[in-house]
């Protein structure tokens, strides 16, 4: 029995065998959201076959599954990183785990630096598509055909339409724009900075690109959204760290919560 399979029995026999068909991967100081949950049961990662549980404080180590705005959900509290230890394909387990509970949509938070000054700090940017300049992709060694994923509107562009008209009901300013995946764990020099703002990118991170790429591969829709943090180094005097992450990562939170609990309602 594969890893995925496995997981799908433990999934079910802690939580029911209801159909799951939305999860949530959790970016940095954003666990609060699972506190929305209805009906919550908690899975440590440590139970799951090959969870990785991560080493990254501000991410949660459990998968909580339960009722969201009256939607059946999997929430993945944190993630385990490219730069933990070197694989692109760290979250592959997981998400192939959610394919087998039914999940078909894969909503991706994440907390990251804004290289764009109407985004600044606390505010909220959905992503509308990626670059991969960390080059690494966590197909490598796939042996299928099945690798040749188009990225071609990878994040679904229905969802993003749904979620800016419910931001605008809620009055909630989020923009869209173009994410990059930096490999981490240092964080960028300023020359970088500048670099990747050149081809484009609005805000940059350590997360999330390679498991929009899974879970195209997987066949599900994908929506992503950053909480701001900070700017990019080199466009303010801030002092960039982990903890000022967490920390600013609280001020996007409820706007996050706001957002995503009418979203996952109305899917």
């Amino acid at each position: 029995m594969s890893a995925a399979k496995a997981n799908a029995e433990i999934i079910k026999d802690h939580a029911g065998s209801e159909p799951v068909e939305v999860a949530l991967v959790l970016g940095s100081g954003l666990s609060g959201v699972g506190d929305l949950l209805d009906n919550r049961v908690e899975i440590p990662y440590e139970d799951l076959v090959d969870f990785p549980t991560g080493g990254v404080s501000g991410h949660g180590k459990s998968l909580l599954v339960g009722t969201l705005n009256g939607k059946r959900i999997a929430i993945l509290t944190g993630r385990a990183h490219y730069y933990e230890e070197g694989r692109a394909n760290i979250m592959r387990v997981p998400l192939e785990s959610m394919r087998e509970i039914g999940v078909k949509t894969l909503l991706l938070t994440n907390s990251a630096g804004s290289l764009e000054k109407d985004i600044p700090p606390g505010e909220l940017m959905m992503i509308s598509d990626h670059i991969n300049y960390n080059g690494q992709n966590p197909l490598i060694g796939e042996p299928t055909d099945n690798r040749f994923v188009n990225m071609v509107d990878a994040y679904d562009p229905q969802l993003r339409k749904q979620a800016l008209a419910i931001a605008d009901e809620l009055w909630l300013t989020v923009k869209e724009g173009i994410y990059a995946w930096y490999s981490g764990p240092s964080f960028e020099t300023p020359a970088e900075i500048r670099m990747i703002k050149g081809f484009g990118a609005n805000a940059v991170g350590m997360s999330t690109v390679p498991e929009a790429i899974l879970a195209r591969f997987l066949g599900m829709r994908v929506w992503a959204c950053s909480s701001i943090t900070n700017m990019g180094a080199g466009l303010s005097d801030e002092n960039i760290s982990h903890q000022h992450t967490k920390e600013m990562a609280l001020k996007g939170a409820k706007k996050l919560e706001q957002l995503l609990e009418r979203l996952v309602g109305e899917l």
